[in-house]
């Protein structure tokens, strides 16, 4: 029997942070995407929300007038993203690797666990001075993805981030002209984690 999959509208409840960076993934999946060619909120509009509630967090120091500007544009990039998680759904029908490629995840139809498969990095890149820009491919029911680098070729790791999103990681701190070996796992699953993905390494600038 063939079941149309279900968005998840999980980012309702990220952070912040985790919000953002979702938003900033829809974006990149459904920018001339052919699967999703008229989503009710475009790609443009969505990146144009994200960016206002980036702003928002920024400008936010604790005063009230603040704050509900920041929880206003938090609204608007959320209903945005709900509209389109809606269109999203009825294009994939079934097709999980179409669903995939918008940027949101499919909502989980069995309670049962399974162990997780490792998610595979697509692309490692200097962003920025100190910054690399990780992208990895998503991994279905994953809750967020570990992220570690090391500069002795593997043989130690230390932290890099946790993100809920896979499609745009950004690593900071980085000394230019290292090369940083770069390695990430999914979060979630019977076991808890996935197996370590194939490392990647860059030279930082």
């Amino acid at each position: 029997m063939v079941i149309n999959l279900k968005v998840s509208r999980e980012f309702v409840n990220y952070t912040h942070a985790g919000l953002d960076e979702f938003g900033n993934g829809v974006y990149l999946g459904l920018n001339n995407n052919p699967a999703f060619p008229l989503p009710p909120v475009t790609a443009a509009d969505v990146l144009a929300l994200d960016q206002a509630f980036r702003d928002g967090i920024a400008a936010a120091t604790g005063d009230p007038q603040d704050t509900a500007a920041m929880m206003k544009a938090r609204n608007a990039l959320t209903d945005a993203l709900r509209k389109n998680a809606s269109y999203v759904e009825i294009q994939a029908s079934h097709d999980l690797q179409m669903l995939l490629s918008s940027g949101y995840y499919p909502a989980s139809t069995n309670h049962a666990q399974y162990p997780l498969d490792p998610p595979a990095i697509q692309a490692l890149a200097n962003l920025a001075t100190t910054k690399f820009l990780l992208r990895l491919t998503p991994v279905p029911t994953a809750k967020s993805y570990h992220v570690q680098l090391s500069t002795d070729g593997g043989k130690t790791w230390q932290e890099g981030v946790i993100s809920t999103q896979a499609r745009r990681i950004v690593l900071t701190g980085l000394t230019p002209g290292t090369v940083y070996a770069v390695q990430a796992r999914a979060i979630g699953g019977s076991t808890g984690c996935s197996e370590w993905c194939q490392p990647v390494s860059l030279m930082a600038t």
